[in-house]
């Protein structure tokens, strides 16, 4: 939704981050495969291959507070796609809430927003 206004590293840089979490729990699930290609041709990179950067090389890309609710807010909904919230996700999204800097009400409220969201997209 929101991925258009981050700069073309941070771009790069979320594609990085979005494949990291699609496939921690070791398996790319048809949602999570469909999202990372919307999210390509949403930001026009749909030939950027990924390098497999670590999270914590990726998340420096990130320096302004909209670019990190951008990158939260649309991995939820990466993360949600199908249906569950795995354990390694959990910590993951910990680790990237912190970084990024985020109370746990910040967190919690784009948790419920994209639980609202795609609870709407479903009907």
């Amino acid at each position: 939704m929101f991925l258009t206004e981050l700069q073309l590293e941070e771009k790069k840089a979320f594609l990085e981050l979005a494949s990291y979490i699609a496939r921690i729990d070791g398996n790319l699930s048809i949602y999570e495969s469909s999202i990372l290609d919307k999210y390509r041709k949403e930001m026009d990179l749909a030939d950027y291959q990924t390098k497999g950067l670590p999270m914590e090389e990726i998340l420096q890309y990130f320096k302004s507070e909209r670019s990190k609710k951008i990158v939260l807010a649309e991995l939820f909904q990466l993360i949600f796609a199908d249906g569950v919230f795995h354990d390694l996700e959990r910590e993951s999204v910990k680790l990237i809430k912190t970084h990024f800097g985020f109370d746990e009400e910040e967190y919690s409220s784009f948790k419920d927003w994209v639980d609202k969201i795609k609870e709407l997209s479903n009907r």
